[in-house]
């Protein structure tokens, strides 16, 4: 998507690739990311590509800018109040979901078979926790 075409919430990627912003939302998504995708995960379509943002963003080998890009993304799908509140039904994920398709859009040769890999079997572990909550 052309930078003009991006909404106006999507964090901007010079700011996201500056040291510390990336070390900022890096501290955010590994404080709140696997509590807050793990209650989502089985009512949230994009709960897979987020998983799978975020194997990328703490793969080694990952560049330091898509590192960035992809935590901005994270730290944002994490944050409490956003563009449109989650708790609007229907519409609160809307955004969240926005902004990690563009940010897995200007990263996608970086984007390993692996990353994808593991976030599917994380993203069963997930539902199948999540289903045994609800049994009981």
């Amino acid at each position: 998507m052309p930078k003009d075409q991006e909404p106006a919430y999507a964090p901007k990627e010079e700011d996201a690739v500056l040291p510390e912003t990336i070390a900022r939302n890096e501290k955010t998504v590994n404080e709140k990311f696997w509590n807050k995708i793990g209650r989502l995960a089985a009512s949230i379509p994009f709960a897979e590509d987020a998983i799978a943002a975020y194997y990328c963003a703490m793969d080694s080998n990952t560049p330091t800018h898509v590192k960035g890009i992809l935590l901005a993304a994270l730290a944002y799908f994490i944050m409490p109040m956003d563009a449109l509140p989650d708790l609007l039904p229907f519409l609160g994920f809307t955004d969240d979901a926005a902004v990690i398709a563009i940010a897995l859009s200007k990263i996608r040769q970086h984007m390993k078979p692996e990353h994808r890999e593991q976030a599917r079997t994380k993203l069963d572990e997930l539902k199948g926790g999540h289903m045994e909550k609800a049994k009981a």
